[in-house]
């Protein structure tokens, strides 16, 4: 049975998804790390984003010890660390976005250790300030929602929540009861980055997600090219794409890691392509 979400999306992601349906596709998420491989860099490649095609932005915070990033993300976010960036010039970041981008909605993904240290209260007054409009942290369950959750809904951020292939019918409703925003589905079990989905499982996984909600869902976790996309958006509300992109600018990158002129227009590239095949998908 499909319910209604309690929680009301902030308005950039819905009237996003809402301009996509209207469009008769699929919405383009993409992921990259805050401050890789350094904060003026990240900032302009955050700009590039929507300028070559995504309709939402995820962006990483840095952590030490990920649970769920492959290789990729993890480098990505250790450059970012051995530049400085954290939770305060993660946030300095989109709100520097937001002066030239009032309309692309930016999702922070990341674990909860630096927020907690941050101060939950003192985080999600800055995150709202800086124009953030929701939350991915994968390592808090729906039984510590009111750890960060409840809070963050209170503030008009929407929370958002991963379902993986082992998330059986049992569990489903607990994980969907105070999602906002999307359902984020993971196609693949294990880590970010590592193997190609089974595109055939993955329209049977969000067919049976969206009998138990109305929110769009979204599919990521192993999507690397144009096809890959196109693949995914044919059934999905949302493709999400991260650790190819990541890929595509440690590339770009000179032998000390540090950005080239071609750095941003590597990112963008592939964005465009991704753009593109999310666009040609015909809807199932």
């Amino acid at each position: 049975m499909t319910v209604s979400s309690t929680v009301t999306a902030p308005s950039r992601i819905a009237a996003t998804f809402a301009r996509c349906r209207a469009e008769g596709r699929a919405a383009l998420v993409t992921y990259v790390m805050a401050g890789d491989p350094d904060s003026e860099t990240s900032l302009k490649v955050l700009e590039a984003l929507p300028a070559s095609g995504a309709d939402i932005v995820e962006f990483g915070l840095p952590f030490t010890d990920p649970m769920a990033d492959g290789p990729a993300i993890q480098a990505a976010g250790l450059r970012a660390l051995k530049g400085g960036q954290g939770v305060a010039k993660t946030l300095d970041l989109v709100r520097r976005f937001r002066e030239g981008n009032a309309e692309t909605p930016v999702i922070l993904m990341g674990y909860y250790n630096p927020i907690h240290t941050y101060g939950v209260a003192r985080f999600l007054d800055d995150a709202v300030a800086a124009g953030i409009d929701g939350l991915i942290v994968v390592d808090l369950p729906p039984e510590e929602d009111d750890e960060l959750c409840l809070p963050a809904l209170a503030k008009g951020l929407a929370f958002i929540r991963l379902a993986t292939p082992t998330t059986d019918e049992k569990r489903l409703p607990a994980v969907l009861a105070n999602t906002a925003g999307f359902v984020y589905y993971v196609s693949i079990t294990g880590v970010t980055g590592t193997a190609t989905p089974d595109f055939d499982k993955v329209a049977d996984a969000v067919g049976r997600i969206r009998r138990h909600t109305d929110l769009p869902v979204v599919v990521g976790f192993g999507v690397r090219t144009g096809a890959d996309a196109a693949a995914i958006a044919r059934g999905a509300d949302g493709v999400v794409v991260g650790s190819a992109l990541i890929d595509a600018l440690r590339g770009s990158l000179d032998a000390e890691g540090r950005a080239q002129a071609g750095t941003v227009e590597a990112v963008s590239t592939l964005v465009r392509d991704l753009a593109a095949g999310v666009r040609r998908a015909v809807k199932a």
